[in-house]
């Protein structure tokens, strides 16, 4: 990748994913971005504090200004970068101070006043905010659903189509290679939202994607205690604009939650392996609760989403969605929950759930409940849930 002003930021190095030899997903997780062994030097260096660094005479080297580069980003960034595109030397990943901040950088990059771009319909809750504000630039904003490709059927003449699969809080798939064959064929460049899927689950550049973006604040790091978002990309000039949108807005992240970052990303895999087993695990268990409607997980068989699912995802993921019946069910439900927070967010390792109707942002029933699965004991949790759901129908 070249560096220097091309990338927004003088003389600062691309985080690029090292080419490195086959590895499983817990060795790539717990080795990624590590800088070369040093003696006496810690495996994982501490956190850089520094608005400036020395820089006497021309402003070249990697490090000028806090705003542009910092040394801790640059680790993390070549982290995520070696599990979104392993072994792929021409990908580059930047971080940011959250996940709408990574969202906001491709939009508002890669878009212009007279451009279309196709939203999901059923997305996160957040991109009608989204839509308001580029409609007020003057770009023409369509929609549709996530499941059945629909957004195929409003493609044509787009600049920019931003999937987000499996969506949130519905859990519906959508193909993404097929949409992404689609999009390049038409002159569109492809986003995918992988922030349920996690790096873990799938690769959206290796299905054709030109971005892969998400909230760090989720699943990546797991923890609920910071907030962070990524771009990941395999396009330098695509990637250079998304870089000087940062650099223009100052949407970076603090070297302290930088670090707490790709620590936490060593336990990557552990933690992913047993949300998602207990995930299914639970899935299973409402199945046949006649209470229970509206079921969705994608790593269920019988969930509409399974068939593609089982094509380019690995892994299915820690959010399970339902429904019951009345608001008032749904809360006395949530409050009656003794393993399970009753907040937002998802993907840490303590178990979340919500009614997500209280937001108003989603189109989903007054009953609808998005839980989190977290890193408990998979019985220990079934149980709680099946005890909350008997305990709130009395």
């Amino acid at each position: 990748m070249n560096d220097s002003a091309e990338n927004g930021a003088p003389g600062a190095p691309a985080a690029t994913a090292r080419s490195a030899p086959p590895a499983g997903d817990g060795t790539r997780a717990v080795r990624a971005g590590l800088p070369e062994p040093v003696k006496h030097e810690p495996t994982l260096p501490g956190p850089v504090f520094a608005a400036h660094f020395h820089l006497p005479g021309d402003p070249t080297g990697p490090y000028a200004y806090g705003r542009d580069e910092n040394p801790t980003w640059t680790l993390l960034e070549r982290a995520i970068g070696e599990l979104e595109a392993p072994g792929r030397d021409g990908a580059e990943t930047l971080v940011f101070a959250s996940g709408m901040a990574a969202v906001s950088s491709v939009l508002f990059s890669q878009l212009r006043t007279g451009d279309a771009v196709v939203l999901p319909s059923d997305g996160y809750q957040a991109l009608p905010l989204v839509r308001d504000q580029l409609e007020a630039y003057g770009i023409e904003v369509r929609t549709a659903p996530t499941g059945g490709d629909a957004q195929l059927d409003v493609l044509d003449g787009a600049r920019l189509l931003w999937i987000e699969s499996p969506s949130n809080p519905g859990l519906d798939v959508c193909d993404i290679r097929r949409l992404a064959q689609a999009a390049h064929a038409r002159g569109a460049l492809v986003a995918v939202d992988n922030t349920l899927a996690t790096p873990l689950g799938q690769r959206p550049l290796e299905l054709g994607a030109d971005f892969s973006v998400a909230s760090g604040t989720k699943q990546l790091t797991g923890h609920g205690d910071l907030l962070l978002g990524y771009v990941a990309g395999r396009d330098a000039g695509a990637m250079a604009a998304v870089r000087r949108w940062r650099k223009i807005v100052g949407a970076i992240p603090g070297p302290m939650e930088a670090w707490l970052a790709h620590r936490s990303i060593a336990t990557l895999q552990l933690r992913v392996d047993r949300q998602n087993a207990t995930a299914l695990a639970l899935a299973e268990a409402l199945r046949g609760r006649a209470d229970v409607t509206g079921l969705r997980y994608p790593g269920l068989p019988d969930d509409p989403s399974h068939p593609i699912a089982s094509r380019q995802m690995r892994r299915y993921g820690c959010v399970v969605s339902f429904t019951l019946p009345t608001r008032e069910r749904a809360d006395g439900f949530l409050g009656t929950l003794r393993l399970v927070d009753d907040a937002t967010s998802f993907g840490g390792v303590r178990s979340t759930a919500e009614r997500r109707g209280r937001w108003g942002g989603d189109a989903v029933p007054e009953g609808f409940v998005r839980m989190s699965v977290g890193a408990e004991d998979p019985a220990d949790l079934v149980a709680d849930v099946l005890r909350a759901l008997d305990a709130s129908a009395c």
